[in-house]
């Protein structure tokens, strides 16, 4: 299973920086939390001083200081 079959591949680098490949769309964006929708469900990350560094349709970078990461399956 991997990215080429649209399934969420996460990339974390400390705990500031996280690198989101293959997500559908942003549910909530704030300084202390970003969930994400992705085709197996949802991404929530929480934290402080959070933002999205970047995005395009298929990727994104947040960065700030992440304290958990909780999947959410099914939708």
């Amino acid at each position: 299973k991997d990215v080429s079959q649209g399934f969420p591949y996460l990339s974390i680098i400390g705990n500031s920086d996280i690198y989101v490949e293959n997500y559908k769309g942003i549910l909530e964006y704030s300084k202390e939390t970003i969930r994400i929708q992705t085709n197996l469900g949802r991404i929530e990350l929480t934290g402080k001083h959070l933002h999205i560094d970047y995005y395009s349709n298929d990727e994104m970078k947040i960065k700030g200081f992440v304290t958990k990461i909780d999947f959410y399956t099914g939708g």
